[in-house]
């Protein structure tokens, strides 16, 4: 008598396979949504660029007076409102540039405040929300 052998996966075998499928999408889904988040936040860092240089520039102008940088004067833009599709606001007080992202980017906020040194020029230290978030460097 000649046996008939089958050929196929068992039940075991399939469920071990869905069960690493499951642990590999658990744990891959938030590493992506941090991923996705971060490259639509780059588009708040982004937007401070423009505002920044035209700070640097007041900045040199005015030796290094920080109060003379401000929104709508020394050659700083006035504030922008929704200037990009995740950015909700670009402001400037002082030199301190305070950009914030849209409910797209949990409303993260990105802050550049400059130190000015007549041999080293403008300096940027970079705060606000988006750090705790690691959204933004």
């Amino acid at each position: 008598m000649q046996r008939s052998s089958q050929k196929g996966f068992t039940l075991i075998e399939l469920m071990i396979v869905v069960a690493i499928i499951g642990i590999l999408a658990a744990v891959a889904l938030p590493a992506y949504q941090t991923y996705t988040k971060k490259a639509k936040f780059s588009e708040v860092v982004m937007a401070t660029q423009a505002v920044k240089t035209a700070v640097e520039l007041c900045l040199q102008e005015n030796a290094g007076t920080l109060a003379a940088c401000t929104t709508g004067s020394g050659g700083v833009p006035a504030d922008t409102a929704a200037s990009g599709k995740y950015v909700a606001s670009v402001a400037t007080a002082n030199s301190v540039i305070t950009a914030t992202g849209n409910a797209q980017v949990d409303s993260k906020d990105y802050i550049l405040t400059p130190s000015y040194s007549a041999t080293t020029g403008v300096s940027w230290t970079a705060s606000g929300s988006c750090l705790a978030a690691n959204l933004c460097k």
